[in-house]
């Protein structure tokens, strides 16, 4: 069977958000033929760009609390909150490098384990033209347009969609979508492991 995934289960699995899925990318069943758009690589990238720069500010206002700390020499509990938010500084900084880790691993499994869908033109022409999904999330409609396009392809092999960006992809008009292509939808990597025991009693 084809199992589509796409950005958010590279960035839940680096952020330990799903064990599961983490067992599922690396000890994938010889049944299952993992399947992403190529233009999930990018995304993920983006992504975490994205949150380092937010970690990075993060630290700047922890640094600037720790200063003005720092400077208070009559007060017990402001030494106590510049202590407390060094050690939590520390923490912070460690879970960040564990998260750039799993990322680097996860990103790592994925292009070597699955099958990319490369991203074409006409994918994205359609993708604009289909009216499912605000203009404004324009990756996912283009995810789903080379979701579909690639489910066409193969009407004969049973195909899953696993993502947990339910509240764009669980919208009905794009589940209905996908089921009309012959793709079951799930947002939970609990919810897909039950169905796929289901299917092989």
């Amino acid at each position: 069977m084809i199992l589509y995934v796409e950005t958010n289960l590279i960035m839940g699995i680096a952020k330990g958000q799903d064990v599961e899925a983490q067992d599922l990318l690396f000890n994938t069943p010889a049944s299952i033929s993992i399947v992403i758009p190529s233009i999930c690589f990018l995304e993920a990238h983006t992504t975490w760009q994205n949150e380092q720069k937010h970690n990075k500010d993060f630290i700047e206002k922890i640094n600037n609390q720790i200063s003005e700390s720092k400077r208070d020499i009559t007060s017990i509990n402001a030494q106590l909150t510049a202590s407390s938010l060094d050690q939590s500084k520390i923490s912070f900084q460690e879970r960040i490098s564990d998260v750039k880790n799993r990322f680097d691993l996860t990103l790592d499994a994925v292009a070597n384990k699955a099958e990319e869908i490369p991203l074409e033109i006409a994918a994205i022409q359609e993708s604009i033209d289909r009216k499912i999904l605000e203009d404004k999330h324009l990756i996912d409609k283009i995810i789903l347009e080379c979701i579909i396009r690639h489910a066409l392809l193969h009407p004969d092999i049973t195909k899953a969609f696993l993502s947990f960006n339910s509240k764009e992809f669980g919208k009905r008009e794009v589940a209905q979508l996908l089921q009309d292509t012959g793709i079951r939808y799930f947002s939970k990597t609990t919810n897909f492991l039950g169905w796929l025991q289901a299917q092989n009693p």
